[in-house]
């Protein structure tokens, strides 16, 4: 599955890309992309619709930490190749155009 490459889609898959032996979860890579959890979650979950991402809950008692568990996210192989390979290809926003996105993702 072909996915649209957005500069906030391209964000999320780096930030995995350059983790790729750790598991992150949805609002760790919100903070590391500056995206908001509302704009970062919706690209996770197109993401593993696309198979590049598998999730896991957290095997946490909620009630025990005093918190929701966590849904860690992490890229397949078959999911890292296919990113690098998207990215490569990718439109590379310029830099004005980068810095309207993070004033926007600021003020939202």
């Amino acid at each position: 599955m072909a996915l649209r490459m957005t500069v906030q889609t391209q964000l999320v898959v780096q930030a995995l890309l350059r983790h790729p032996d750790r598991e992150l979860y949805g609002l760790e890579l919100a903070e590391e992309t500056g995206l908001l959890p509302g704009t970062a979650y919706p690209i996770l979950m197109r993401l593993e619709d696309a198979g590049w991402v598998i999730r896991r809950p957290e095997d946490i008692d909620p009630h025990e930490v005093k918190r929701p568990p966590r849904i860690y996210y992490r890229l397949t192989a078959h999911g890292a190749q296919q990113a690098s390979a998207a990215l490569a290809a990718a439109r590379r926003p310029k830099p004005a155009v980068l810095r309207r996105l993070a004033e926007q993702e600021g003020t939202a």
